[in-house]
């Protein structure tokens, strides 16, 4: 009997060396040891690569890991969805809180310049960032040109990802883990996590260490996110008193739907008024010239010729990058269920603001780039929001999801900048107050560097709503201090 248990054991202990020998050969094929375009020390390991999840063919999702540069054994682990839905997570990588930032090369079209980011996210905790559905970014499907997918299938998706991503790590298994995105991850983000949680409940192995999720700007509502921009209009000073209350008599408070035709010729009077602006924020240059297009970096596409001059107006080092498509809707089009148009698709019809996206574009498409972060040739050209999804809005409302999540106790932080126009803060605090939470932390002030950064309520239900002074839809580019600042502080269940 004896015999027979130290032969038992023996076997599993040799079962269990082979396995984590694979797990770390694993991590150390998709460890990144260069950058080009960067020429200093990384702060902590990089990893990047693919997982395969099941499909006719199986579906190959992208990641980029950055451990965490401060106690990765202890810090929390986050991943990052972009939103579209469509576009590549490398925005918030590039553009927001990855641990670089990017200057334009020189000449014009050079590869871009890094330097380490005294903001990144990183320096609190370890973030994957997910090129998320198939067919965005660099995730791809063998055979396929066109992929359909929808919300469920989605997060279905990204929670096999998961569970096969943590066992490739599984040192991160047991820190604490959240979801994070902005945009139309106001869908991505919750429907995740609600199927995260199914999973833990059915014991799904290796079982996460869920705690809770943030969104920033997001989707969550057709009636609320249309409803939300003739107020928000009204107050930040863009249409005269005269015509909000002309709205509110012929609409009734019904925005998102009008309901007659004298409410249509009145919301198409806020449309003219607000059309000149920068959708992102209000608060940024917008140039318009859409009768002069010219070819994009890889030729898929066409961009407005003058957003090349974007770069130089803002008289910012390492500007604010304007924003043409990707993660906002014309005017008063909350999204719907059925089919999404993508912004590429609009674009045909469309003229889109404000947006230049060729640092991105010009780095994921160097042959060099794409090797060090073992990008496959098979995902073809990168493109920040890509043409080839067929997507289906099938979830319905978030604030279901919302109320679910919450009421199991896990925490979420629904942050606002609130200059957005694209899914302004008026739609956020008008669906978290809707849940009917006790206020626990009365509307107050938040300070960053010294200085009023915005606002924030938190309600029962470890539920707090968080707008971000000055800042646009997507709020770590144009307020990276003041983004790390609330980020670090809610992670760590500190007051923000």
């Amino acid at each position: 009997m004896g015999m027979k248990k130290k032969l038992i054991f023996s076997v599993s202990s040799l079962w269990m060396v082979l396995s984590f020998g694979l797990i770390e050969a694993v991590a150390e094929n998709s460890l990144i040891t260069k950058l080009p375009g960067f020429s200093g020390n990384f702060r902590s390991k990089h990893y990047s690569g693919y997982v395969s999840v099941d499909g006719n063919p199986p579906k190959n999702l992208f990641y980029y890991f950055v451990v965490s540069e401060r106690d990765p054994s202890n810090d929390p682990l986050v991943l990052w969805l972009n939103g579209g839905p469509g576009c590549s997570s490398f925005d918030g990588f590039v553009y927001e809180h990855g641990p670089f930032n990017f200057e334009a090369g020189k000449p014009q079209g050079s590869l871009p310049i890094l330097y380490l980011n005294p903001y990144s996210w990183s320096k609190v905790s370890s973030m994957i960032y997910l090129d998320s559905p198939a067919g965005v970014g660099f995730s791809y499907s063998e055979n396929t040109s066109i992929y359909e997918t929808g919300d469920l299938q989605t997060a279905s998706d990204a929670h096999s990802f998961l569970l096969k991503w943590f066992e490739q790590f599984p040192e991160f298994v047991s820190n604490p883990f959240y979801i994070a995105g902005e945009s139309y991850a106001g869908v991505y983000v919750p429907t995740l996590a609600s199927s995260v949680v199914k999973g833990i409940k059915t014991g799904m192995k290796p079982i996460i260490n869920f705690k809770g999720y943030m969104v920033g700007n997001g989707v969550a509502d057709h009636k609320f996110d249309g409803n939300a921009l003739v107020p928000f209009a009204h107050g930040m000073g863009l249409i005269p008193d005269a015509l909000f209350e002309e709205a509110e008599a012929a609409c009734k408070g019904n925005y998102y739907e009008p309901n007659s035709k004298e409410c249509g010729i009145i919301l198409d009077k806020v449309d003219e008024a607000l059309s000149g602006l920068n959708i992102y924020n209000i608060l940024e240059p917008c140039y318009h010239n859409p009768t002069i297009l010219t070819k994009d970096i890889d030729g898929n596409g066409s961009t407005i010729k003058s957003f090349k001059e974007l770069g130089a107006s803002t008289k910012k080092p390492l500007g604010v990058r304007k924003r043409i498509f990707g993660r906002a809707w014309p005017f008063r089009a909350p999204v719907r269920d059925g089919i999404i148009p993508l912004w590429p698709q609009l674009m045909l019809e469309l003229s889109v603001p404000c947006m230049d996206d060729e640092v991105a574009t010009i780095w994921l498409n160097n042959e060099a780039v794409r090797k060090s972060i073992h990008a496959k040739p098979e995902s073809g050209g990168w493109r920040l929001c890509t043409s080839r999804l067929s997507y289906y809005h099938d979830a319905g409302s978030m604030i279901n999801y919302h109320k679910d999540l919450t009421t199991l106790g896990y925490r979420a932080l629904i942050f606002s900048g609130d200059h957005d126009m694209c899914v302004p803060f008026t739609g956020s605090q008008a669906w978290t107050r809707s849940l009917g939470y006790k206020i626990v932390d009365e509307w107050r002030p938040w300070h960053s560097n010294q200085q009023i950064a915005g606002y924030t309520q938190g309600y029962s239900n470890n539920l707090t709503f968080l707008t971000i002074k000055g800042a646009g839809h997507t709020v770590p580019e144009y307020k990276p201090r003041e983004a790390l600042d609330f980020y670090s502080r809610w992670l760590e269940g500190k007051l923000i």
